[in-house]
């Protein structure tokens, strides 16, 4: 298998709708972007601790309600249970659903998929995002 370069990854053109896409994907699916880009960067990790996912958070906004919210609303799951004996903690993952939107983010990225735009609201913002998201669509050198 040949190693990536550089110059590969900048002939894919993967950052070039990254925030479009990125503000899509928190609108859609109540995330901020600190929230997912962590959730990108644990799913990198695969399984993790929760002094894991403190040292993730280093790099982004406080947020000390963050860890609760995503293990609730079912992004991170619990891999594998603490028994007080032999396993000291948990051991975490992040869930289908993560996975299932990071892949899908991946394949916006590449092309191989559009943005649905029809769920936005009609404010200023939600517009201005729907119009950015056909421009992207429109893009067939994404």
């Amino acid at each position: 298998m040949r190693k990536l370069t550089s110059s590969d990854l900048r002939e894919l053109n993967l950052l070039k709708h990254y925030r479009i896409i990125r503000k899509w994907a928190c609108k859609t699916n109540n995330l901020n972007d600190a929230d997912l880009e962590l959730l990108i960067y644990l799913e990198a990790v695969n399984l993790f601790t929760k002094q894991d996912f403190k040292t993730g958070t280093y790099s982004y906004s406080w947020d000390n309600r963050r860890w609760n919210r995503l293990l609730k609303s079912g992004w991170i799951v619990v891999w594998r249970e603490r028994n007080r004996t032999t396993q000291k903690y948990n051991i975490y993952k992040v869930s289908t659903k993560c996975k299932q939107l990071i892949s899908r983010m991946y394949r916006i990225m590449l092309g191989e998929e559009d943005m649905p735009s029809k769920r936005l609201k009609s404010n200023y913002m939600d517009v201005v995002l729907k119009t950015s998201i056909n421009n992207v669509n429109k893009d067939k050198t994404r």
